[in-house]
Parts: structure tokens; sequence; C-alpha cells
């Protein structure tokens, strides 16, 4: 079971105003609260000095939501990958991404995820549960406490599938605009595409970069290295997209992993550019982060650089994407699974 739904963390200013009256407290110790939530990253109501000593004695076992860190591996370049284990005892993934400029978190929206890409390293730990709103939001507090440092951007590219968990996906995306001050903007949500959701997400009218996970230009293709296309079978994914636009007036970002020798040839970035025509998109090249549990590899620099060539003659805006902190085993799903595989 996710944290109960007690749990302080996850509540509005208002909520929290409520909940503090209902413990015998005046009103304005909800902002308080909030404030120690949400600014000062709280795990315990005994840490919330502003409160009368009585009130955090009485109070000192109910619980905030908070999670705790089972692990922490950190990359060459500062990139640190934690499993934080939930109430429950389940494990999931985030990481924090530092640059010169900002500190990027990159969340999980579910513990596992059922769409078992063939690609993934998660998706081979199979599916457990939908997280909480309070639990991603605990994630992107959990990197800044350790890092000292306020997060900047947010990218929901974790474990899980977000569209199949839209409302807390939305209702965390709330909490971090409203409540933590991390702009809309500043936010990203990742998805392969699942029926129906794209429109629903689109109708919520955020400002975030909305993210589609790609990987191949043909139905077939797609298919076997996402199971889950045979159901949204690509022209309708694209129309879904271009409605998104339509809707939103934010673009869609189109995420593609080059796969060596799989996606990665010339006559796939002319099919790719040709989906792409017209539409007001943009495309990030990733190249494949190896995982044991299959046999892809990673494409060389000369198909990487020719991939991305032919789709700026063809007019699309498209970026090259590294991943960061491959020695710290960043793939999502792999240092979970590598760990599990010790115990």
């Amino acid at each position: 079971m996710p944290l109960t739904e007690e749990t302080l963390l996850g509540k509005s200013v208002e909520e929290l105003t409520t909940w503090v009256k209902q413990q015998g407290q005046p009103a304005y110790r909800g902002k308080q609260l909030h404030q120690w939530l949400y600014q000062k990253g709280a795990r315990s109501l005994t840490e919330i000095s502003v409160f009368p000593k009585a009130l955090r004695e009485e109070l000192k076992d109910y619980p905030i939501g908070r999670s705790s860190i089972y692990h922490c591996s950190v990359a060459p370049d500062k990139t640190r990958k934690y499993l934080l284990q939930l109430e429950d005892g389940l494990i999931i993934e985030t990481v924090g991404i530092p640059t010169a400029k900002r500190l990027t978190v990159c969340v999980s929206s579910q513990v596992g995820c059922p769409m078992s890409c063939d690609f993934c390293a998660t998706g081979k730990g199979g599916y457990e549960r939908n997280l909480s709103s309070a639990e991603i939001v605990d994630q992107v507090l959990t990197v800044q406490e350790e890092f000292q440092e306020r997060v900047s951007h947010v990218v929901f590219m974790g474990m899980g599938e977000p569209l199949l968990n839209t409302k807390e996906v939305v209702k965390a995306i709330k909490i971090l605009n409203q409540d933590m001050g991390i702009g809309q903007r500043s936010l990203t949500v990742s998805t392969v595409g699942v029926k129906k959701k794209i429109l629903e997400l689109a109708h919520h009218k955020l400002q975030v970069t909305f993210a589609v996970s790609l990987h191949a230009a043909n139905q077939s293709l797609r298919e076997k290295l996402i199971p889950s296309a045979k159901f949204y079978p690509l022209p309708k994914l694209l129309a879904d997209c271009r409605k998104y636009v339509e809707i939103t007036g934010r673009r869609v970002s189109f995420e593609y992993i080059l796969l060596g020798g799989v996606n990665d040839l010339p006559e796939q970035a002319i099919k790719l550019a040709k989906c792409l025509k017209g539409f007001q998109s943009h495309v990030n090249l990733i190249p494949y982060n190896p995982i044991e549990e299959v046999d892809y590899r990673r494409p060389n620099a000369d198909s990487i650089n020719s991939f991305s060539s032919i789709l700026e003659e063809q007019n699309i805006a498209v970026t090259v994407r590294y991943s960061r902190g491959l020695e710290a085993n960043a793939a999502c799903g792999q240092l979970r699974a590598m760990l599990a595989q010790k115990e």
C-alpha cells in the first residue's frame, strides 16, 4: 500500500491549516507547517522549532511521509543515484543530476513499470504499484536535502509510466510548482504513450515540457521495442501529439534512444523526419546506456552524428543528449536490480 492519506506531505497550505486547527492549534501554524515541510524538508514534527515543545512531543510519531535512503551511488560527474525505501518497504530510484547552473531530479512515478520495454532495466523488474504525489515530492526533497542546494528542474523519467498514474503525477506537479516554487516549464513529463492519456494530460493545460519516447519511426520496430505500442499505433500516437500541441500551445519533445544497428540507420532517420514534418516538436537523441539483461549496444560516434545530421538537413530540431552517471548504473532500474541480485 502507498503512504497513508493522513501523511502531511502532499497537503496544501489550506489542508495543513485545517489539520493544525483539528489539533487545537491556531490557524497560523498551518503556514508554519507548510514552510517546514516544503521549504525546510522536515522529516519529523519534532524538528519544527516554531511549534511549542509540548505539541512537538504530542505529535512526534505523526507520519510526515518521508522515505529513507537505502543506498546511494555517486558517479565521477557527481551524479547521485538513490534507492529510497518507502513506508511499505518497497524500493524506488531517484537521481540527482548537478551542473554548474542547475540541479535536476529524475523522479519515479511508479514502483517498477508495467510497460516492459525491451531495452529497459526497470521493465525487467516488474511492476508493484503507483506512487502517491507525496512519494513523488519526497524524492525531490531528498535530493535537495542531500545536495544542500535548491532543485531547479524535475523530470518524470525514472521508474514507471507517468501517464498510468496521471492523477498523482498532476497533483505532484502542482505541489512542486505552487508549494515548492519550481516553475512548470522546468518540469518534464515523459511517456512511451498511453491511449487516451495524452489528451487527458493536455486538458489539464499545464505548462510542463511533454516528452514522448518514440524510439522508432515504424510500427513493427516500435512494437518490438515497446510491446504496449501494439495497442496504440504510431499514426494515432502522433495524431494525439499534434492535438496536444493544439490544446496546450506547447511543443512536444520526442525521445529517441539510439540502439546500435537497430534504429540508428540513415534510412530510419529519414523516416523519422517524415513523421515529424510540420510538427511543433524537438527530438532528443539519446545514445543507449547498455544493461546486462539484453544485447542492445551503444551506437558509435559516426552513427550518432550521421543520424543527427540527417534530421537537421530535414529541418527537424534535434539535440544529442548523453546519459549522466554511466559509472553509477544510471540506466533506470540498473542499480535496484544489481543490489537485489546481491541480497
